[in-house]
C-alpha cells in the first residue's frame, strides 16, 4: 500500500486546556489514486493533510509512505521528505512575485535530481504563452495552474492539494479540477484534495468524510463523472 495512515492522534493546547482535533485515523491510500477528504470546517481534514505532509507532529499512531514511517523522522529526514516525495498546492497561491512564471517553477525544479520537463509541463498547464510575465499580470487561475505546475516539476509521488479552487469562481474551479485529473491520467500521481466542495467527490476515485476528528465515511467511488461535467 502506497499510503498507510494507522489510529493518528494529534491535539492543540496547552496542559489543562487541550483540544483533540485528530481522535484516531486510520485508512490507506494506493498509488495513483485520486483522493477527495470532505469535512466542515474544523472537523481536522487539513490537520490531517499536514501530518501526512510533514508540516506538523502527530501524538500517536503512525504514518506510512512508501514504506517509510514518517512519524519516526528528524527534523532534516522530514524536510528531505517533503523534498523528494511532496508536491504542496495551497488555497492561495504563494508565488514569488518579483519571478517570472518560469522562473517560479524552476525554484523547485533545482530542489529534485529527477524533474519532469519543464517545457512539456508550461506547455500541459498552458502557460507558454504566460511563462515570461510576472504572478500580478496572470488570472487568479492562471495563478493557481503555475503552483499546480511548480508542486508537479519536481515529480512527487504524492501531490497534497489544500481547497486548491477554494479562491476561485466555479468555470476557473472546473478548468482546475479538469487540470488535476490531466495530471492523474498523464504522471499518475497519487493526490490527497482537501476540500469543502462536496462536488468534487464525484470527479475521483476514493472518498474520505472526516466529521469531529473522526473518519465517518471511506468509501471507492464506483460512478466517476469526468471534472468537465461536474455541476457546482
Amino acid at each position: 500500500m502506497f499510503l498507510s495512515v494507522t489510529n493518528i492522534k494529534k491535539s492543540y493546547g496547552s496542559i489543562g486546556n487541550t483540544v483533540q482535533v485528530l481522535k484516531g485515523i486510520s485508512t490507506e491510500i494506493q498509488k495513483g489514486d485520486m483522493c477527495v477528504i470532505l469535512g466542515q470546517s474544523g472537523s481536522g481534514k487539513s490537520t490531517f493533510l499536514n501530518m501526512i505532509g510533514g508540516l506538523d507532529t502527530i501524538d500517536s499512531g503512525s504514518i506510512l509512505i512508501d514504506g517509510l514511517d514518517i512519524s519516526k523522522l528528524s527534523d532534516k529526514k522530514l524536510s528531505q521528505y517533503r523534498r523528494d516525495y511532496l508536491g504542496f498546492i495551497f488555497q492561495f497561491y504563494n508565488l514569488v512575485p518579483n519571478l517570472t512564471i518560469r522562473e517560479n517553477i524552476q525554484v523547485c525544479e533545482y530542489l529534485t535530481n529527477n524533474p519532469l520537463n519543464i517545457d512539456e509541463l508550461i506547455e500541459t498547464l498552458g502557460l507558454k504563452e504566460h511563462q515570461n510575465k510576472f504572478p500580478f499580470q496572470l488570472s487568479g487561475g492562471q495563478q493557481q495552474r503555475c503552483a499546480i505546475a511548480r508542486a508537479l516539476i519536481k515529480n512527487p509521488k504524492l501531490l497534497l492539494c489544500d481547497e486548491p479552487t477554494g479562491a476561485l469562481d466555479s468555470k476557473t474551479s472546473k478548468e482546475i479540477l479538469i487540470l488535476l485529473e490531466e495530471v492523474n491520467k498523464k504522471y499518475g500521481t497519487t493526490m490527497l484534495i482537501v476540500t469543502h466542495n462536496v462536488s468534487i467527490k464525484n470527479m475521483v476515485n476514493r472518498v474520505i468524510n472526516i466529521k469531529d476528528g473522526l473518519i465517518s465515511k471511506d468509501y471507492v467511488n464506483e460512478n466517476i463523472i469526468p471534472a468537465k461535467d461536474i455541476e457546482f
